[in-house]
């Protein structure tokens, strides 16, 4: 298994991290129609919307990586999966488990979705700093 190298660039993380979260805030909330948002939700009829929208998480991912890792692009299609299985074991959970915004768990799972999309944000950071510090 490749290891981390014992130093990477500071700043690589940080705005590695701002891009990130920048571009989560862009597909996830300015971007995402109420169609789309609703869509990826249902029990029939959910894989275009969710397609669609994990695409966009993928696009602006490759477009980062392109820009500053060109040869690591491909990591916009490791997005579109990972954003894909989180978005949809959401919905599947809160589906079976009945949550609506009234229950306190539908907010556990909000919470959850997010925090593990901005930890794979971490992960794609830390790739954008060791490919710059190698």
């Amino acid at each position: 298994m490749p290891s981390m190298p014992e130093m990477i660039s500071t700043p690589w993380i940080v705005w590695g991290m701002a891009l990130f979260l920048l571009k989560h805030l862009v597909a996830d909330f300015l971007l995402q129609t109420g169609g789309i948002a609703i869509g990826k939700q249902r029990r029939q009829g959910w894989l275009a919307p969710l397609a669609l929208h994990a695409a966009l998480h993928g696009a602006l991912t490759g477009l980062i990586f392109s820009i500053f890792a060109p040869s690591l692009a491909w990591i916009g299609l490791v997005d579109f999966i990972v954003h894909s299985a989180i978005d949809r074991a959401k919905a599947v959970t809160q589906s079976r488990l009945g949550f609506d915004t009234s229950h306190t768990g539908f907010w556990w799972l909000l919470g959850t979705d997010q925090t593990l999309h901005h930890l794979t944000h971490l992960g794609f950071a830390t790739v954008l700093a060791i490919s710059q510090t190698l």
